[in-house]
């Protein structure tokens, strides 16, 4: 493994690492609806448990209300047992085969325990993307140890690795801003 390796892998898995932040913060919803919202509720489907996406169209109605369709005519009171006994909050109601869920006002309390939830998260990719900055030295240092590189060159890349790691937890902290200020605009 080479130098160039070890900061070309850094780099992708530190990219990974801000894709994966960036989901996380589409599931911290802020009050507007949208359907990726319901993507962690999961329904008992003959016995196994899979996402509503997979057993219904998930679409909007407008900007605060998701409506699920279910593709069964069984699945309807699964599908809203399964919103309802989800941590989202949401109360999905039935009309006929349509399940409408509204999403309700956010309170000034429930915002700033999102906010917490936001920067929990922004916390947890931080330390993510340090971890991998340290799994990249350690391999720079044993290509020192085996004597693959010199200490100069060991150095600079441990600074450039470094760099790289400054740059994605900027942009960890620029999402988390985004994020926040989203959630406490009223």
């Amino acid at each position: 493994m080479t130098v160039a390796d070890i900061k070309k892998t850094a780099e992708g898995k530190m990219a990974k690492s801000v894709e994966s932040y960036k989901s996380e913060l589409q599931k911290i919803r802020t009050g507007r609806a949208h359907p990726g919202l319901l993507d962690q509720v999961h329904v008992d489907y003959y016995g196994s448990m899979v996402p509503i996406s997979q057993v219904a169209n998930v679409a909007l109605i407008d900007a605060r209300t998701i409506s699920v369709q279910p593709w069964e005519k069984g699945m309807g009171p699964k599908i809203e047992k399964a919103i309802r006994e989800s941590d989202l909050g949401l109360n999905p109601s039935s009309q006929g085969d349509l399940l409408r869920v509204p999403m309700p006002a956010l309170t000034e309390e429930r915002r700033k325990d999102l906010t917490k939830v936001v920067r929990h998260a922004s916390e947890d990719a931080k330390v993510a993307v340090r971890n991998l900055r340290r799994d990249g030295n350690e391999q720079l240092k044993r290509l020192l140890k085996d004597k693959a590189i010199s200490e100069d060159d060991e150095r600079r890349a441990q600074d450039e690795v470094q760099k790289l790691t400054d740059r994605t937890i900027a942009e960890i902290d620029r999402l988390t801003q985004a994020k926040e200020a989203e959630i406490l605009a009223v």
